[in-house]
């Protein structure tokens, strides 16, 4: 299980173009990794779009935004499009990554017991570090609760710079 102040655990996982995208190479930036349950679903849809809406805002802050689920990468591709999505969304069929995140487990839905993705995430740092992790998450307000997150690594870390 992760824990603030831990590094993120490593991964490389492809986008809805094919494209690896390695969490080692985004060092220096935060990341704001944000797990999902399925593309076109209607909460899943909200967030997606909801850190659309924010982005600008994340990228002001040195922040990058990505969706992962266990969607293939045509799913991806296809829902980005369609929301008009400009951030990554990551395939994680095997749920690998999903499992070291912490964001695999059991879920109770109208009584039923299943195991599936838990809408959780997941803030890392610049320096690679986990910063804050947002458990069973309710789309309502998140994106705002990840982005006042957001500015506070970026203030930590300008603090650190100059220091």
């Amino acid at each position: 299980m992760i824990k603030v102040g831990n590094k993120a655990p490593a991964f490389t996982l492809p986008n809805g173009s094919g494209d690896k995208v390695k969490l080692s190479e985004l060092s220096g930036k935060t990341v704001v990794l944000y797990f999902y349950p399925r593309d076109n679903t209607p909460g899943c849809t909200t967030e997606a779009v909801d850190f659309q809406s924010s982005l600008a805002k994340f990228k002001r802050q040195n922040a990058v935004i990505l969706g992962v689920s266990k969607d293939s990468i045509e799913s991806h591709e296809k829902f980005a499009t369609k929301q008009g999505l400009k951030f990554d969304l990551l395939s994680d069929p095997e749920a690998k990554v999903i499992e070291k995140y912490g964001a695999w487990g059991e879920k109770n839905m109208y009584g039923k017991k299943s195991m599936g993705i838990i809408r959780s995430t997941v803030v890392i740092g610049p320096d690679g570090r986990v910063k804050k992790i947002f458990p069973k998450v309710r789309v309502k307000g998140h994106v705002d609760q990840v982005l006042e997150t957001v500015k506070e690594v970026a203030k930590e870390a300008k603090a650190a710079a100059s220091a």
